[in-house]
């Protein structure tokens, strides 16, 4: 039966909460793996090479597998494909401490990247549908969550680096609590089930135009992104002469503006709309890589890079919303974003690294600073194709409050 009124509301919060608990699940599993990488390298006994190759095999894996997650979705219905792929990505946390060399680690890899690519889309396609019942922003908030577990996930496993504990221990713990965690938050997300006559999407497409336009938008904020969270501390080393705490700092406050900024930024998306706020987010960040560039002291550097962080934020849950909205088949659109997306993140740390040999640090900051003003610039298509911009005021392009809720 439909659900209406004020318990279809209940519905739709309670469902804004599971997701977020979902998003929240995500982030831990991959803050608790990023931490034990030193212990997985001394394990498998893999050079740092090796080890660059073999974390290259993530993003192979989720740039293949993410196509899937359309069709499962539509196979299984939203909320049973949602379970059984969070599932997945939880259980595979446990693969690439059990690898014992190169060979298997790479597979290990692979694995956790599919998992993770997978149940990226499905849970960002259930955090759009959300969002269009409930008739305001929380795409960006959503992500700020997931910035929340990626810093638990990481605090774990940091306390258990520091007491010395075995990785596979503290992934088996991890594993056990975050799939039962996944689990229950998955019972409240909307069930959402293509009908009987609806043509089920391909098992692999190309992504459609509109989302490599949107996703063009994308790639320059998580290449941004991307740099400055790997080379920020580096560059305020060699460039300005700062001690390493001082570098090392940069890096943890540009992550934690980056967790604000998208905790906050539902707000600013429902009063100024998606265009405008991506727009002025490309403005800030542009700034801040001027500052960076032209930074004599370190104060302005880390200003700047406070800056970028701020600016860029936002921008890809809001390209992941738009995407959605721009056309018959969200969670293929989100696909082809994210597989965007994933890609800037995965070259944009070595491409700063071999443009600085060539040239030097303060180039590849330049390029990060043209690319940030491409924000400014592509702004525009982050705007729907269905329903009138994305992130004009709500009441425009969503269902009313208290609208009909899906079949549960």
């Amino acid at each position: 039966m439909a659900y209406e009124g004020a318990f279809g509301q209940r519905r739709l919060t309670r469902a804004r909460w599971a997701v977020a608990m979902i998003f929240c699940t995500h982030g831990a599993v991959a803050g608790s793996f990023a931490t034990r990488i030193p212990w997985i390298q001394d394990h498998t006994g893999v050079s740092a090479g090796q080890l660059g190759l073999a974390l290259a095999f993530p993003a192979v894996g989720a740039s293949l597998a993410m196509p899937l997650a359309g069709w499962l979705s539509h196979r299984f219905g939203a909320r049973t494909a949602l379970r059984g792929l969070l599932t997945l990505w939880t259980l595979a946390l446990l693969l690439p401490s059990l690898a014992p060399d190169l060979l298997t680690l790479c597979a290990a890899l692979f694995v956790y990247g599919a998992t993770s690519g997978m149940s990226d889309v499905a849970m960002n396609a259930s955090g759009v549908e959300t969002e269009n019942r409930l008739g305001r922003s929380i795409m960006s908030s959503l992500h700020g969550m997931w910035s929340v577990g990626a810093l638990i996930g990481s605090a774990g496993g940091t306390l258990a680096a520091h007491l010395g504990t075995d990785a596979r221990v503290h992934h088996a713990l991890a594993v056990a609590i975050l799939t039962v965690t996944g689990l229950l938050a998955c019972r409240g997300v909307l069930d959402l089930r293509g009908t009987a006559d609806e043509e089920p999407p391909p098992r692999f497409a190309l992504p459609p135009r509109s989302a490599v336009i949107i996703g063009a938008v994308g790639f320059c904020a998580v290449f941004a992104e991307g740099a400055s969270l790997d080379w920020s501390a580096i560059y305020l080393r060699d460039e300005l002469g700062t001690s390493d705490g001082l570098a090392a700092a940069s890096t943890t406050a540009f992550a934690l503006t980056m967790a604000v900024a998208r905790l906050a930024g539902d707000r600013v998306v429902d009063r100024f709309g998606t265009v405008r706020t991506v727009r002025t987010g490309g403005v800030l960040a542009t700034a801040g890589g001027l500052l960076v560039v032209l930074a004599p002291h370190p104060a302005m550097a880390l200003t700047g890079f406070g800056l970028i962080g701020l600016g860029v934020a936002v921008v890809v849950p809001l390209a992941f919303a738009a995407a959605a909205r721009s056309g018959p088949r969200p969670a293929q659109a989100i696909a082809g974003v994210a597989t965007i997306t994933y890609t800037s993140s995965l070259i944009a740390p070595s491409a700063i690294g071999g443009i600085a040999d060539l040239t030097s640090m303060v180039f590849s900051f330049g390029l990060v600073t043209a690319l940030t003003a491409g924000l400014i610039v592509g702004a525009g298509v982050l705007r729907s194709a269905r329903g009138g911009p994305a992130g004009a005021p709500t009441a425009d392009r969503t269902a009313p409050r208290g609208a009909p809720e899906p079949k549960a």
